[in-house]
C-alpha cells in the first residue's frame, strides 16, 4: 500500500490485521487530502460503499431469526411495487423488449440473482437506470423512492438466471424498514451499530468529524488503477468529492446497498462479530447456524458460471457468492493466495475485508 501512495496511485491507506480477536497489524500511509495535506489515519472515515451490504444483511437476517418471514417470500409482500414483473427478453435491445415473469424473492436479492442491475453495469437496464437518476450510493433521494424507480423497469433477466450485481441491498434495506417500522439508520443504529461499539459508523458525517473525513479520488481517464502501469507525465488522481460537498454531509436516503461511511477500527468490530458466529460485546447478533449459513456459497456454481467472468478488476472463476460477501471456492481458480472458504467483499472506494 505504500508503494501505490508513493506512485500516486492513491492519495492514502490504512490497513488493519487481527487475529483470534486481537490486533497484530496497523499501519496508514499517505493523505486523507492532499490540498490541505492532512495525513490518512487510525480514525479517519472513509466511504465504504458496498461494504454496506453486508451490514443490511445481517438486519435481514436478524429478522428473519424472528421468524417474520421466508427467504423464499416474493420481495412483493413487502413493496407491492414489486407485483406483475418483466424481465427482459434475451438480446434486448430495448426497455420494452420484455416477458412476464416471476417476483424475485429474499433469497434472490441477497445473492444478485434478483435480476436487478446498476446503473454503471453494461446493458439495456442500466442505461435506463442512469436516465432514471438511479445512483449507486442511494443518498441522492429517499429510499422508497429510489426503489419505486427500480420496480418501475423490467429486471435484467429472469430470477434466478444470472448473477449481475445490482442495487437488491438497497430494495431489502426497504423491507428492513417494512417489517422492523424502523427507518433504516435507526434500525442499523439500535440493532446493529450500539451493540457492537461501532460509534463512527452510519449514513452521515458529523460536523464535528469532518476534518477527519477523507477526499474522495479516483482515477483520470489516462491515468492508472493500482494493478497498472502508471504514465509519470500524467496526473494520476482526480478530486470527486471533498468533505466539504459531500451528499455524506445530509443525506436524503439511507442506502442499504452503499450508503455507510466508517472507519477501520469500526469496521473491524463488525467483522469480529462475523469471526465469532454472531457474537458481540454486549450479547449475540445472529446465531452461529446463521452466520455459517450466510458465509455459504450459495450459487449453483462459481459467479462466473451464472454471469461475470471478471468483476471489479478480480476474477470470478472459483469465486462463488453467500448472503453477504463472496467465498472463495478455489484459490487457484480464484487466482488467490488464500483458503477454501475465505469470505470477505469491498466497496467502490478501494476499501475491503475479508
Amino acid at each position: 500500500m505504500a508503494r501505490y501512495v508513493a506512485q500516486g496511485k492513491y492519495a492514502g491507506s490504512s490497513v488493519l490485521i487481527a487475529r483470534g480477536g486481537h490486533e497484530v497489524y496497523h499501519h496508514a500511509t499517505g493523505l486523507r487530502d492532499i490540498e490541505t495535506g492532512l495525513p490518512f489515519e487510525r480514525d479517519t472515515i472513509v466511504r465504504i460503499y458496498s461494504m454496506t451490504k453486508p451490514v443490511t444483511a445481517v438486519a435481514v437476517m436478524m429478522l428473519f431469526e424472528q421468524g417474520l418471514f421466508s427467504l423464499d417470500a416474493p420481495v412483493s409482500e413487502f413493496i407491492p411495487a414489486f407485483r406483475n414483473m418483466q424481465a427482459l427478453i434475451p438480446g434486448a435491445e430495448r426497455i420494452d423488449q420484455v416477458v412476464p415473469c416471476a417476483v424475485p424473492t429474499l433469497h434472490q436479492l441477497l445473492t444478485h440473482t434478483s435480476g436487478l442491475s446498476y446503473a454503471f453495469n453494461l446493458g439495456v437496464l442500466p442505461q435506463a437506470m442512469a436516465e432514471a437518476g438511479i445512483g449507486f450510493d442511494g443518498g441522492s433521494m429517499p429510499l422508497a423512492k429510489m426503489v419505486g424507480r427500480v420496480a418501475a423497469l423490467p429486471l435484467a433477466f429472469k430470477p434466478g438466471e444470472r448473477w449481475e450485481y445490482s442495487v437488491a441491498s438497497d430494495v431489502l434495506g426497504q423491507v428492513v424498514e417494512q417489517v422492523s417500522g424502523a427507518a433504516l439508520d435507526r434500525f442499523f443504529h439500535d440493532k446493529v451499530f450500539a451493540p457492537l461499539g461501532m460509534s463512527e459508523t452510519g449514513f452521515s458525517v458529523p460536523e464535528d468529524a469532518l476534518r477527519r473525513f477523507a477526499t474522495l479520488y479516483a482515477s483520470q481517464p489516462d491515468g492508472a488503477f493500482a494493478l497498472t502501469p502508471a504514465p509519470t507525465d500524467v496526473p494520476i488522481l482526480r478530486t470527486v468529492e471533498t468533505a466539504d460537498d459531500s451528499c455524506f454531509r445530509n443525506p436524503v436516503g439511507f442506502s442499504g446497498g452503499g450508503g455507510l461511511v466508517s472507519t477501520l477500527e469500526d469496521y473491524m468490530r463488525f467483522c469480529e462479530m462475523l469471526r465469532r458466529d454472531g457474537e458481540g460485546p454486549q450479547g449475540r447478533l445472529l446465531s452461529p447456524r446463521t452466520v455459517a449459513f450466510m458465509m455459504r456459497n450459495h450459487l449453483a456454481g462459481d459467479i462466473a458460471s451464472m454471469g461475470p467472468t471478471s468483476f471489479a478488476e478480480q476474477p470470478m472463476q472459483g469465486v462463488g457468492f453467500g448472503l453477504a460477501g463472496a467465498v472463495v471456492l478455489d484459490p487457484a481458480r480464484a487466482r488467490a493466495p488464500g483458503n477454501i472458504g475465505d469470505f470477505g467483499w469491498g466497496g467502490m472506494a478501494s476499501t475491503v475485508f475479508w
